[in-house]
């Protein structure tokens, strides 16, 4: 876990260093975003899981210059989770996990003055703010239920999230229309990989790995201020 820390940290300042390596003339971006995600939880042993629909927001700060580089910092709201998969039984089980997270990205675009591709990549930082759970059936005791699945996981039913500090790698790809030069709307879609587990990964501990995956498709807006 150290280590993924420490190389998430460096991840951070290699690419202010790159963004930095040349001097242009700068443009400073402020704007919002809001869209779409689906989810799951990488679990091992593994849990038959289908993707968990959800929405998400934010603000976005986006440094450029002229040299095709910058950095994307963003404070988001965004819902994670995943979905259970009973296939042919009538049950019914997903758990939301709500998330503060702060993206710092390095940003790499081309094209014209009016019409931009983007690639974005970097660390992201989160923490859970909330937890739900919806299911049509008592899931603190499944094993109990008539016609409920056998040999399958069961543990992560109805424990609680332990590790409320989240972080990965985030990589996306999209383009950007500018309207008047300093009005901009862009399409993004992303994909987050988690390096931390959100339940205890011990020996004696039900789960050896519980780590967040989801995909992301956003709308923004941003607008010059520089």
């Amino acid at each position: 876990m150290k280590r993924s820390i420490i190389l998430l940290i460096l991840i951070s300042f290699l690419s202010i260093a790159t963004t930095a390596q040349h001097h242009y003339v700068p443009k400073i971006f402020v704007g919002g975003k809001a869209g779409m995600t689906m989810s799951k939880i990488s679990f091992s042993p593994d849990v038959k899981q289908s993707m968990l629909m959800g929405y998400m927001g934010g603000v976005t700060f986006k440094y450029t210059e002229e040299n095709h580089f910058g950095l994307i910092a963003e404070v988001n709201i965004e819902q994670r989770g995943w979905q259970e998969n009973f296939e042919e039984a009538p049950f019914e089980y997903s758990r939301t996990l709500t998330y503060v997270q702060i993206p710092l990205l390095t940003h790499i675009y081309f094209g014209s003055s009016k019409f931009k591709v983007f690639f974005n990549l970097g660390p992201e930082f989160g923490y859970l703010i909330g937890e739900s759970t919806s299911a049509n059936f008592d899931y603190s005791n499944p094993t109990k239920l008539t016609g409920f699945p056998t040999n399958r996981m069961t543990e992560q039913l109805n424990l609680p999230v332990q590790h409320k500090f989240d972080y990965g790698i985030s990589v996306g790809a999209g383009a950007e229309y500018i309207i008047k030069r300093r009005h901009a709307i862009s399409l993004e879609a992303r994909l987050f990989y988690g390096l931390g587990n959100i339940y205890p990964d011990s020996k004696r501990d039900p789960f050896s790995a519980s780590r967040s995956m989801s995909i992301m498709a956003t709308l923004g807006y941003s607008f010059r201020v520089k």
